[in-house]
């Protein structure tokens, strides 16, 4: 092999290799945006000057396009349940809150997932994806009885926070760092999560 073709070669793979990289973030966009089932292949391959016939060469079908692009909420799980157990609340606020950009580019991965839970499987993955990672961590937080509900709610708070903030882009929660939400959301921790005050009134 002549140094020239060498080189010709190791060009067309970084092209290669840019072109799926492009691909693979506007799909994100579509997705987290349109959802699964309002985003097209061709709109994808638009957005980045290419012929669709080139999104069904590297990725195969648009459902592993999808997994690929959202991809990054299950590594983003592992490593926020990689870290100290008593941390985990705190280390999902910081995910959440992380910096966002303006366009539906910034959102977390996990957005797309939940505009696209009118598919069933997707709906089905978003469940085990919430429910065996971070609601299976925040239930062994929880002190007291009703473990699983408690959990439950906590997640569901989270949750919202993360709708408000990326989708709806409510006022104040779109530009709340961490230092002004952590003191509020540290008391609604301790009441769902544990401590004194953990039992409704009455109980």
């Amino acid at each position: 092999m002549t140094a020239t073709s060498s080189s010709r070669q190791t060009r067309h793979k970084r092209d290669r290799e840019a072109t799926r990289a492009a691909l693979l973030a506007a799909a994100r966009v579509r997705f987290a945006r349109e959802g699964y089932a309002g985003t097209n292949i061709r709109s994808i391959a638009q957005d980045v000057g290419v012929d669709a016939s080139l999104v069904f060469r590297y990725f195969g079908s648009k459902r592993k396009l999808f997994d690929e692009a959202t991809a990054e909420d299950a590594q983003a799980a592992g490593a926020v349940l990689a870290g100290p157990a008593e941390e985990l609340p705190s280390r999902l606020l910081e995910m959440i809150l992380r910096e966002q950009q303006p366009e539906p580019a910034g959102e977390h991965p996990f957005i797309a997932m939940l505009r696209s839970a009118g598919d069933e499987s997707i709906r089905d993955q978003l469940h085990d994806q919430v429910c065996d990672t971070y609601i299976a961590g925040l239930r062994k937080l929880v002190v007291g009885p009703n473990a699983d509900l408690r959990a439950e709610l906590f997640s569901a708070w989270l949750l919202g926070i993360g709708v408000a903030r990326t989708v709806v882009r409510s006022d104040a929660l779109a530009g709340a760092t961490q230092p002004e939400v952590a003191p509020y959301f540290e008391r609604v921790a301790g009441i769902l999560l544990g401590g004194d005050d953990a039992e409704p009134a009455g109980s």
